[in-house]
């Protein structure tokens, strides 16, 4: 009962953090895209719709959040969980077009170079920078134990690194009249999110397509089950992760011969390994006797 009540009150914490975030993100867009057409800067303008995405990305990962909570269902016997991988993919993916639509602005930007009103970029800059801080504290801490809400931290974080490039190059303008270091850090800051985009988003599709997790090892699953008593091999086996730590395990066991209170037993000692040494929390085994005509550790369906 503790347990379920530390969780539900964690997700309304953490969903309490993600509103917060939302708030901030939508007012430095509006003022940003103000700041920018005021000023004429691209570079702030782009910062302004990358942190829209983050307003969105914010919206997302919060109705993801609530959906993962529900209950399992007849019709969705594993829950929502995967919501929160699918909100990953929408947000990275989001952020990607919009940086590729950042790229053909810039290239204009360098063909006919537009004056910028540097002051006005750099306190609207600034402006931004202060919320974008305030926005990766909120959600720094939930960040590390699911895709879902780091998508939005990266999403923040992004928009910070950005706000400072951005408060940089109104000082080159000022100074120097640098005009093109406008659409130059338009296009840097875009490179910078692609890359952090891509590589969230490789990790989320692997979820949904149910590869198995990066930090566990078949061979070491099969070395590890076969080194128990009466084990005669692990075959078949299947490892996928439904939501994030909710990693899944089937596979067919070749036994000895045994009584079926001790083939209860020898289950329940294998599963115990499993949890604790692979951090696997759901588990099916099949025990045979050479049933199978593959003793494969993979088998390959066709």
């Amino acid at each position: 009962m503790g347990t379920t009540h530390n969780h539900k009150h964690q997700i309304t914490s953490t969903g309490t953090r993600l509103i917060l975030t939302m708030g901030l993100n939508f007012l430095i867009t509006v003022a940003e895209i103000i700041g920018g057409i005021f000023s004429g800067s691209l570079s702030l303008i782009s910062d302004a719709l990358h942190n829209f995405s983050d307003g969105i990305s914010v919206i997302l990962s919060y109705i993801a959040l609530k959906l993962k909570s529900r209950e399992s269902t007849f019709k969705h016997t594993f829950g929502l969980k995967r919501a929160e991988i699918l909100a990953a993919v929408i947000n990275s993916s989001v952020l990607i077009i919009i940086s590729a639509y950042l790229f053909y602005e810039a290239a204009i930007r360098f063909i006919n170079p537009e004056p910028v009103k540097s002051q006005i970029m750099m306190a609207v800059a600034f402006i931004g920078l202060l919320a974008n801080i305030t926005g990766t504290l909120l959600l720094k801490r939930d960040s590390t134990g699911s895709l879902n809400i780091k998508s939005a931290y990266l999403h923040l974080l992004s928009d910070a690194v950005s706000s400072i490039a951005v408060l940089l190059g109104g000082a080159a303008i000022y100074f120097w009249n640098i005009y093109f270091v406008d659409p130059l850090l338009t296009i840097l800051i875009g490179i910078y999110i692609i890359r952090e985009s891509i590589v969230l988003l490789g990790k989320a599709v692997h979820v949904l397509m149910e590869g198995a997790p990066d930090e566990i090892s078949p061979e070491k699953i099969k070395l590890a089950v076969e080194k128990i008593e009466k084990v005669e091999d692990i075959h078949h086996l299947h490892i996928w992760t439904v939501g994030e730590n909710d990693i899944h395990l089937e596979a067919h066991i070749n036994i000895q011969d045994m009584m079926t209170s001790e083939s209860d037993l020898l289950r329940n000692k294998i599963e115990m390994m499993l949890k604790s040494d692979f951090g696997i929390s759901h588990i099916t085994i099949q025990f045979e006797c050479d049933f199978c005509d593959s003793s494969n550790l993979i088998y390959n369906h066709k």
